[in-house]
């Protein structure tokens, strides 16, 4: 098959490139790097440069496709409206999708995203599923993963300066995570299965509780005695503030984690659970004491 994958050769495209490659598949791999180049073809890819906000591009890159893969890439991190942005994005896509006839896409979108109110940030996957849902000749898989292990890293910096964790969620409460490979194998799956109608699938590898994680990570980092404190919406409103966030983004953000914190964003997901990934989260915690290390 004609494959187009977005997310340049990021977490979770990498390893989807590889196993696609591998299988035989001719894959095409979207960035807006031109520096990626080289290394998209070292692994036995093509590769298509520019930006998801050239539609004309887009939709030359998914022309004669049988399959694309859309994600969002993170937006700037000055950018306040992440909901504008995510629907802006996911609008390209629809355009391009439907002005090159493709007839099967799968999109990365999020735990949460079945909800239009009370998750911040995450309502932009919400948006973004619509949007696509309202292709009619495309048959579309939402992919909504869970917590990714990868966004631990942003700890390091808050371990080093206050020597434990503090945010609005966690503590005793379960977290359901996942790893990026795990997304990709079941990216890699859903793109060779046929499919007659949209659907959802969520993806996760594991549940673990804050405390747990602190355990984990503080056992990894020579802090054996690494805390996660459980602070107020207000808190980490200000917090986010206080390092340079704009207050609607920061916003954004207290409201999504403070719905992982009560129960709000995983009741979706807790009602269809799938089976679990691969990688744990002790098989991550190595790649975060290597980071912690480094700085």
């Amino acid at each position: 098959m004609k494959i187009i994958l977005t997310g340049s050769l990021g977490n979770i495209s990498r390893p989807l490139t590889k196993e696609l490659v591998q299988k035989g598949h001719a894959v095409t791999v979207i960035s807006s790097k031109p520096e990626r180049q080289q290394d998209i073809e070292a692994l036995g890819a093509i590769a298509a440069i520019g930006v998801l906000q050239d539609t004309v591009f887009l939709t030359s890159a998914f022309s004669g496709a049988d399959v694309v893969y859309c994600m969002i890439p993170p937006a700037n991190a000055t950018e306040p409206d992440r909901i504008a942005y995510y629907r802006e994005i996911a609008t390209n896509y629809a355009q391009a999708i439907q002005q090159a006839g493709v007839k099967r896409a799968i999109y990365l979108s999020s735990f949460g995203a079945d909800l239009d109110k009370g998750t911040g940030i995450i309502l932009g996957a919400h948006h973004a599923e619509m949007i696509l849902n309202q292709l009619q000749d495309t048959v579309i898989t939402h992919i909504r993963p869970t917590y990714f292990y990868n966004n631990l890293f942003m700890y390091v910096g808050m371990i080093k300066r206050l020597g434990r964790i503090a945010v609005n969620y966690g503590g005793d409460d379960k977290i359901p995570m996942v790893s990026p490979i795990d997304i990709a194998a079941a990216i890699a799956g859903e793109i060779e299965k046929p499919a007659a109608a949209n659907q959802v699938r969520y993806v996760s590898s594991g549940e673990y509780t804050g405390n747990e994680i602190a355990g984990m990570l503080g056992a990894a980092i020579g802090k054996p005695d690494l805390k996660w404190q459980v602070i107020t919406d207000q808190e980490m409103q200000q917090g986010l503030e206080a390092n340079g966030l704009p207050a609607k983004l920061a916003a954004g953000y207290t409201e999504m984690f403070a719905s992982l914190r009560n129960g709000l964003l995983s009741g979706d997901f807790h009602q269809h659970a799938p089976a679990l990934g691969k990688v744990k989260l002790p098989d991550f915690v190595p790649a975060f004491a290597v980071l912690f290390n480094q700085n």
